[in-house]
């Protein structure tokens, strides 16, 4: 798939109409594609390579869907930064930068290209491979887990105010504020709802509010809104729609969870053997503290080193379980922060 089709990029590239644009890197990339840098790669048939790409999303002149992947990064990074604080940037990549044109996308995008037929897979005999299409998100599962660590991770603040220190009771009976015994865990829901009809989209909104990205893309892209769903997706920059916090509490702190132990004890292998590259990501958080979020088999973690933690599960559709500090969590969370990949 990765191939690069001289048809299919002159197809692409003589009249492609940017909506958008996504990073690829080992340090920043869409999590519903993958656990990891590799795997998000796989996913879109490419190799990983270390310095990642930059994929952008667009219509070619019969509304066709087109992804171009390029290696020019540092040109993708700064339109989405621009983007992001509202000014606009001319996304037009050198054809020597290049690497592929492939057909479809492989993120749900709810704004389209004016002046053109709506948003279409290519016709087979332009491309040269199957149409990419966003990972199925209509029922839980890896893809919607990620997602929702996604959004956990914007929304920290809104989560965190859920949970009492008090609410944390420990294995052995002791409080949260103990120092004996294991990480306390708790139990919140996610609401599952999503702006897609229940269905969470590619890019939960990393880095901005959905509205001002969305408002941005239409002045940097020259697109106008065409909503591809009832409500509309954030589909701007390194943005992903993820599930929306419903607020509401969990029942009660639990006596210890099986499945957080073993994504616990996972956590604490990768400081032995480091895992997969991106599957440990650290980024900026208020203050000294660092946002961490970690991924593994039919799990995904997001913490802040200087606070708790929040694990979501595959076995667990739509429950957060929210992790004590205790005494052992802070020395796990300083060591995945260490062996973790920062943005550049």
């Amino acid at each position: 798939m990765a191939g690069t089709d001289e048809d299919a990029v002159a197809a692409a590239d003589d009249a492609l109409y940017v909506l958008t644009a996504v990073l690829l890197t080992p340090a920043k990339f869409p999590s519903v594609l993958g656990d990891d840098y590799p795997e998000a790669c796989a996913t879109l048939g490419l190799a990983p390579l270390a310095d990642g790409y930059g994929l952008v999303i667009g219509q070619d002149g019969s509304g066709a869907r087109w992804t171009v992947v390029i290696d020019d990064v540092s040109l993708v990074a700064v339109a989405i930064a621009s983007w992001d604080c509202g000014m606009e940037y001319d996304l037009s990549p050198d054809e020597r930068t290049v690497v592929a044109a492939l057909p479809g996308w492989p993120l749900a995008v709810a704004v389209a290209a004016p002046g053109v037929p709506a948003p279409h897979d290519p016709d087979p005999d332009v491309a040269d491979c199957p149409p990419l299409t966003p990972p199925d998100t209509s029922t839980w599962g890896s893809a919607q887990r990620r997602l929702g660590a996604d959004e956990i991770a914007l929304q920290w603040a809104m989560w965190r105010e859920q949970i009492d220190d008090t609410d944390f009771a420990r294995p052995n009976g002791g409080s949260a504020g103990s120092d004996r015994g294991d990480m306390a865990v708790d139990g919140r829901t996610a609401d599952g709802a999503t702006s897609d009809g229940g269905v969470p989209q590619d890019g939960v909104t990393t880095d901005a509010d959905a509205s001002a990205r969305d408002a941005s893309l239409d002045r940097a892209s020259g697109t106008e809104a065409a909503a591809e769903s009832p409500a509309g997706d954030s589909a701007a920059g390194n943005t992903a729609a993820g599930p929306r916090a419903s607020g509401a509490a969990g029942k009660g702190a639990s006596k210890g969870h099986s499945g957080v132990r073993r994504v616990l004890a996972e956590a604490r292998a990768y400081v032995d053997s480091p895992p997969p590259l991106g599957r440990v990501r650290s980024s900026f958080a208020s203050g000294s503290a660092r946002t961490l979020r970690a991924d593994g088999p039919g799990w995904s973690l997001v913490a802040r080193t200087d606070d708790i933690a929040f694990v979501l599960l595959d076995d667990e559709p739509g429950e957060v379980l929210p992790v004590g500090r205790g005494p052992e969590l802070p020395g796990l969370l300083e060591a995945l922060d260490k062996l973790a990949v920062r943005p550049s």
